[in-house]
């Protein structure tokens, strides 16, 4: 089963309102940027990656958590982060079931993370070109 099929299941096996939630959420970051790959990690966990991770979406009971693999390094404008990590590298949205998920904001921040992967992450970086050796 690939990992679109994997996350589909996992979404129709949620019987409450994380099913709904978190399709919204896969729906939301899948249209922010046409270059997000969908995989299934670790067991278990939709991720989501565009030049580099950008997001890990989880149902636990009670929520669903959002994390941002960089997001400490997002600016977060509208403030969307709410979880308990406060690291030096990941960043969380916990969403529970009254919650009102703002959707502009979430493609926002999935795209501000894309740029981050795409002008950060060392896999991006352009090549250090070789410099001229003088000859004596």
């Amino acid at each position: 089963m690939n990992a679109s099929a994997q996350i589909d299941q996992m979404i129709a096996d949620l019987a409450d309102w994380r099913g709904a939630v978190l399709a919204r959420v896969r729906a939301t970051i899948l249209k922010a940027d046409p270059g997000i790959i969908e995989e299934w990690k670790w067991m278990g966990s939709p991720t989501w990656s565009c030049d580099g991770l950008v997001a890990v979406g989880n149902p636990h009971k009670g929520k669903i958590k959002l994390t941002f693999a960089h997001g400490a390094h997002l600016a977060d404008a509208n403030k969307l982060f709410n979880g308990k990590d406060t690291g030096a590298t990941r960043r969380s949205i916990d969403i529970f079931e009254n919650d009102t998920l703002d959707e502009q904001a979430l493609a926002e921040l999935v795209q501000e993370a894309i740029v981050y992967n795409r002008t950060h992450l060392k896999k991006n970086a352009p090549a250090k070109s070789k410099k001229a050796v003088a000859q004596p």
